[in-house]
């Protein structure tokens, strides 16, 4: 299989299949792969660049899972490090922002035992009190199949339930690495990947918009990766419900994989484009600033990215398992780093619905920046 073969089905808006995949992920030229992800990347969206404002609240890391690369979970209440917020807690996290609200809130949890199913569901509603047009992006799939078998629920029931409370739409998390190789020795009592696929099917189904995930660089092969990206390719050809894949890059601090490297910017950057061009019937493709750095996620944007995430604020899954990224990024930092990238900065809500276009910009100069500096400086003396 040569790149060239697969440039030319590229070219003709063919699937690819699994020896193209994993033929990509073994391409030495990685500029070529680049280019020819970024040009798929541009004929779905040209310039356009998406992301929104959006906070995390992380309100339980207590978990009965016990994922090697996990660095965020603790086993019970009262642990080291563990935390379950009070519901007046969880909701001031929104109320101190409405000054400059967000549009999104994302909530991703531990597995935890000891709650109440109504726990989640005042937790929404709360939300949607201090903010009636805030989009509730909430609960993994994993999360979902626990509530389900903690609770005596399907998975449909689950879903009614929290849609009533305020649910609007399921991120993507949980998924890892749907191969059961890799799946049975690094999350072997979560959900698997039948069970994470399904409770996707019935979202959709049911009208919930969802995204999906791989978490790379850990002990799978490229073949895994590949498995997993023809599997989310099938359910959305089934069910047409995702709208955004985001691979995450795996971090060792803190964890059962600790003595692993992290992959790295190449990796990060090579994993952008095959997934762009594996997954054609997925419309867009996040750079996760978090997980791989704002200036990898930058130039993702070259290498089949058209979405940066959000503004984030306070994230901490990663933070624990030791990204030196910044907890969160303002608007005017987001806008910065997809103008740099030569890409026109769209801000969107969750559904990818056009909240505001900013103008394209000249590449700002070094002068500039210390211009603005000084300015900022004076206003502060002054002030």
């Amino acid at each position: 299989m040569t790149f060239k073969s697969i440039e030319a089905k590229v070219d003709r808006g063919e699937p690819l299949d699994f020896a193209d995949g994993v033929a990509l992920f073994h391409e030495p030229d990685l500029l070529a792969l680049g280019q020819l992800a970024n040009r798929v990347r541009e004929r779905l969206h040209g310039d356009k660049t998406y992301f929104n404002r959006n906070m995390r609240v992380e309100v339980t890391n207590v978990c009965v899972a016990s994922c090697l690369f996990c660095s965020f979970a603790k086993l019970k209440d009262g642990d080291p490090g563990s935390h379950t917020m009070r519901l007046e807690e969880a909701w001031a996290k929104l109320e101190a922002r409405m000054s400059d609200p967000p549009s999104e809130v994302h909530i991703v949890n531990g597995l935890h035992p000891g709650l109440p199913f109504s726990y989640y569901e005042d937790l929404l509603r709360g939300f949607k009190r201090i903010k009636p047009d805030v989009h509730m992006k909430c609960f993994t799939a994993v999360e979902i199949h626990f509530f389900a078998q903690h609770y005596g629920m399907d998975y449909e029931t689950v879903l009614t339930r929290l849609q009533a409370a305020g649910l609007d739409s399921l991120p993507g998390g949980g998924a890892e690495i749907f191969h059961p190789d890799v799946r049975s020795r690094i999350s072997d009592d979560k959900a698997t990947a039948d069970e994470w696929v399904e409770v996707h099917r019935v979202a959709h189904r049911m009208g919930i918009r969802t995204n999906a995930t791989m978490l790379y660089g850990h002990i799978e092969t490229f073949d895994h990766r590949v498995d997993h990206l023809l599997r989310l390719r099938a359910l959305q050809a089934e069910t047409g419900g995702m709208q955004a894949f985001i691979p995450l890059a795996f971090h060792p601090d803190g964890n059962g994989m600790k003595n692993l490297p992290a992959p790295t910017g190449i990796d990060d950057l090579r994993t952008l484009a095959v997934s762009r061009l594996m997954l054609d019937n997925i419309p867009h493709i996040k750079a996760y600033w978090v997980s791989t750095t704002p200036k990898i996620a930058q130039v993702g944007l070259r290498f089949g990215a058209d979405d940066i995430d959000g503004t984030i604020v306070h994230e901490t899954i990663y933070h624990a398992a030791g990204s030196t990224s910044p907890q969160g990024l303002s608007e005017r930092e987001l806008v910065r780093l997809i103008r740099e990238a030569g890409r026109i900065p769209v801000e969107r809500d969750t559904l990818y619905n056009v909240i505001r276009e900013f103008p394209r910009s000249a590449l700002p100069e070094a002068a500039v920046k210390v211009r603005d500096r000084k300015q900022a400086l004076h206003l502060a003396i002054v002030n």
